[in-house]
């Protein structure tokens, strides 16, 4: 397809092996400019970071689902947002190999959303929200969920930075608990999700995390409580008297404030 040809030229990306901090090729989506840092090996294997024009994603190939989706908003990203209307335009990631990403047929009828980390309303222009459909910026995701408290976190994340706060955020899956299911035995199904949010203008941080389940239900944590959860430091420049705090950086919202021109 030609839209995939497009975005695989826009799209740049290496390989991380397990336990190792590469020099990151996306640094405008990250704090400081360093990317997540993986501090339990295991996560970290059969990873890929990609590069989008909004957004940077880790993906997994062990879980068919990313590790982290990060992104930096600002008040004028958010406007240009704004002014998007909507095109769905779901695929399969071509800078991934085959067997390592995710494909449409494994989430057809499977009662589960391709539910985006970095959402497709952050986007501030067409190609950008195009990269944002990418498989690899997907999980199995309860419509409850995605259509609810998570889209609520969402709209509550870009009313701050529409405030005039710098932001960075960044949001992935958790799968918590001995035993996960999966999508056709091929994609792993998450437990629930976390949005891990760095208001960079007043220094405060927080992660709101939800589980994947029709409950409309959320609870804030510090980032050093998702370390021990996930396994990455999402914000790993960030001194430890921040990452200590658990603090509601965010109040989650129906709608998010800037004036649509769509």
């Amino acid at each position: 397809m030609r839209s995939q040809t497009v975005l695989a030229v826009l799209a740049c990306f290496l390989l991380l092996p397990a336990g190792v901090n590469a020099q990151s090729a996306c640094p405008k989506n990250y704090t400081d400019g360093v990317a997540p840092k993986v501090i339990n090996e295991k996560v970290g294997a059969k990873t890929q970071e990609i590069c989008y024009q909004g957004y940077a994603v880790m993906f997994s190939g062990i879980t068919r689902t990313p590790l982290w989706s990060a992104e930096y908003l600002t008040r004028d990203r958010v406007n240009l947002a704004c002014a998007q209307s909507r095109h769905d335009v779901f695929h399969p990631d071509p800078n991934l190999s085959v067997d390592m990403r995710s494909e449409l047929d494994d989430y057809a009828h499977s009662g589960f959303d391709r539910g985006h980390m970095s959402p497709s309303a952050d986007m501030p222009t067409r190609t950008a929200q195009a990269e944002s459909f990418s498989l690899a910026n997907m999980a199995p995701q309860l419509h409850a969920n995605n259509a609810g408290i998570w889209e609520r976190l969402e709209n509550g994340t870009r009313n701050l930075a529409f405030s005039g706060r710098d932001v960075y955020v960044v949001s992935g899956p958790l799968f918590e608990g001995a035993e996960i299911k999966q999508l056709k035995a091929r994609v792993m199904i998450p437990t629930g999700f976390y949005k891990a949010i760095y208001d960079a203008t007043t220094r405060q941080t927080g992660v709101f995390i939800t589980p994947n389940t029709e409950e409309q239900t959320s609870a804030v944590i510090s980032i050093d409580d998702l370390v021990k959860r996930v396994g990455v430091d999402v914000f790993p420049e960030l001194p430890s008297e921040v990452k200590s705090l658990k603090t509601a950086v965010i109040t989650p919202a129906k709608r998010t404030n800037c004036v649509s021109t769509r």
